[in-house]
């Protein structure tokens, strides 16, 4: 059976996936600045659509937990689940890197670990796998940091990705951060080559939806496709067929609907069908004008005596 999913990049590295009745929503965070508000955010409204939202929050940074995360369960049901090392008092159900959950016959969890705070998820959705990386990245900072603090930086990164080399992941979302400066774009390259994701969007780069723009160009491979969405809260609908194949497409619009053409005036002459013009855009009512002149000229005139003129 074809599976549909829903992918929204909200903002940095907040993402959701809609599938039915079901929402999975990563590290929502509607920006320092406020950047998502209005129609951009999710709302009471777009929440109520779903009898089931699932909150994934990685680590405790404030640009990967928003508290109006919080306030959603008193629209529906909301179900969090938190990294380990979150502060006491945080709401959720506490992972830790190894841990598998079971949270629907449709819906699974299994936890990895962190470059950083906190964990990364995959989560296994009716069908198709989703890995968010949270704060997962080699994290060098190769133009301010040792030689020894970058060994280190990588060893951590690579021994984190051992695991998830056994994993098939069908969608991931990582970590692309210009503020590294020079091959900052180390950890995507080393996550692709190695995990070998079928498709694969930059996150976390903040205000440089350029940088993901041109990554997203020369980054793929036969295996991996880079795609990004620079835009504030764009979608895309990601369709799984019977075959496995994951199919990508722009969010489909309502189709409008088609203009009913208004009744001519009754006293506005029409067009029979047999005219050459019937068609023609146009005034009908100087085109049938034009044809009742061309068929009276066309007639032969009458002499006073009443014979036809030769």
């Amino acid at each position: 059976m074809n599976q549909k999913f829903l992918i929204t990049h909200y903002y940095h590295s907040g993402f959701s996936v809609a599938n039915g009745d079901t929402l999975l929503v990563f590290d929502y965070w509607r920006g320092e600045e406020g950047e998502l508000t209005g129609a951009l955010e999710l709302t009471e409204e777009k929440l109520k659509r779903f009898a089931h939202v699932v909150v994934f929050i990685s680590h405790e940074h404030v640009d990967h937990m928003d508290p109006i995360v919080f306030t959603w369960r008193d629209w529906t049901d909301v179900t969090y689940i938190v990294a380990y090392d979150m502060p006491v008092g945080t709401r959720g159900r506490r992972v830790s890197p190894g841990d598998r959950l079971y949270l629907r016959e449709d819906l699974s969890l299994s936890v990895f670990d962190s470059t950083d705070l906190g964990v990364s998820f995959l989560v296994a959705f009716r069908g198709c796998r989703f890995f968010h990386a949270g704060d997962l990245n080699f994290w060098h900072w190769r133009e301010e940091s040792t030689m020894q603090e970058i060994e280190e930086a990588d060893a951590e990164f690579r021994q984190a990705l051992r695991p998830l080399c056994r994993e098939e992941v069908d969608v991931a979302f990582f970590p692309l951060d210009p503020r590294q400066g020079a091959m900052f774009e180390a950890g995507c390259n080393a996550f692709i080559l190695s995990v070998r994701p079928r498709l694969l969007i930059p996150m976390h780069y903040f205000h440089r939806a350029d940088v993901a723009v041109e990554y997203s160009r020369t980054a793929g491979n036969r295996a991996t496709e880079v795609l990004a969405m620079p835009e504030l809260a764009e979608t895309i609908v990601l369709e799984l067929d019977d075959e496995g194949y994951l199919n990508i497409s722009a969010e489909s619009e309502e189709e409008e609907e088609t203009p009913e053409v208004p009744e001519p005036p009754e006293n506005e002459e029409t067009l029979s069908r047999d005219s050459p013009f019937f068609e023609s855009d146009l005034p009908l009512a100087q085109l049938a004008t034009s044809d009742e002149e061309e068929e009276a000229s066309a007639k032969p005139e009458s002499s006073e005596s009443g014979e036809s003129n030769p």
